[in-house]
């Protein structure tokens, strides 16, 4: 039985990371200029290489009978998961924002297109791992406290139905707080990331892929060493917090300059 004030908050946490990137992206259009194509760009980037080239190279890592005996060893797990999420993600950042400059070579002279990206591949990332995920088991909950929930997965296997069950005993206000720590920190730093991507890519620097794929992985160590269970949820999330703070407001300050040069 999940209690009807976890679902309150489970329910707000889920719509306010729904909403914030496309609210985001109806406040920053007209004032940034931002084209569509760009936001549609990082949706479509990051559904390709997160959701399906990082996932198959996990299948294929963990399905591997060397690859996964590497893996057993923690340091090496960690290592592994926050080299892949960078190289994945990074990768198809880099390339979609290089087609973006061979389309309009003089895209280059504006900030603006590194938001748009951003915003569409930071809330693919929302939507896709936390909208959907967090709806998923809304509904799970409303259907256990019917009493209909074993009925609904009456040919499941009985362990995974006794796994949808522990998890819905740990549903609490709490995990809506976190939910909404992680997922709009998450969405934050891939608006942090593509910013960081694009202005090395205005400067010509050679380093920018490298660069990128480096931070990212350094960005995600507190979620690989949560996932090894090496460090708690909260220490990992903590720094996620600070993260995310300390990167929203140097990108509000950014782009308030950017908006007041009108560029």
């Amino acid at each position: 039985m999940v209690s009807v004030s976890t679902l309150l908050c489970l329910a707000i946490a889920t719509l306010i990371i729904a909403a914030m990137p496309i609210v985001l992206y109806r406040i920053a259009r007209p004032r940034l200029h931002i084209v569509p194509r760009e936001a549609i760009l990082g949706i479509a980037v990051f559904a390709l290489f997160a959701m399906v080239i990082e996932r198959a190279l996990h299948g294929f890592m963990l399905g591997n009978p060397v690859t996964s005996a590497w893996l057993a060893s923690p340091a090496v797990f960690v290592i592994y998961g926050a080299i892949a999420a960078g190289l994945c993600e990074e990768v198809g950042r880099f390339l979609a924002m290089k087609w973006l400059i061979s389309r309009e070579p003089g895209a280059l002279d504006r900030q603006a297109p590194a938001l748009g990206y951003g915003i569409g591949h930071g809330g693919a990332e929302a939507w896709l791992v936390g909208v959907l995920v967090q709806t998923q088991w809304i509904v799970y909950a409303v259907l256990a406290n019917r009493g209909t929930l074993d009925a609904h997965f009456a040919n499941a296997p009985l362990e995974a139905v006794a796994r949808i069950h522990l998890v819905l005993m740990s549903l609490s206000p709490v995990s809506a707080g976190i939910f909404l720590v992680e997922r709009a920190s998450a969405f934050v730093l891939q608006l942090g990331f593509s910013a960081l991507m694009w202005q090395m890519l205005r400067e010509r620097s050679r380093h920018a892929l490298l660069f990128l794929i480096v931070t990212h992985a350094l960005v995600g160590l507190p979620a690989a060493l949560f996932q090894a269970r090496l460090v708690p949820l909260v220490a990992a999330d903590a720094v996620y917090l600070v993260l995310g703070v300390v990167v929203a407001v140097a990108l509000v300050r950014y782009y308030r300059r950017v908006a007041a040069r009108g560029a």
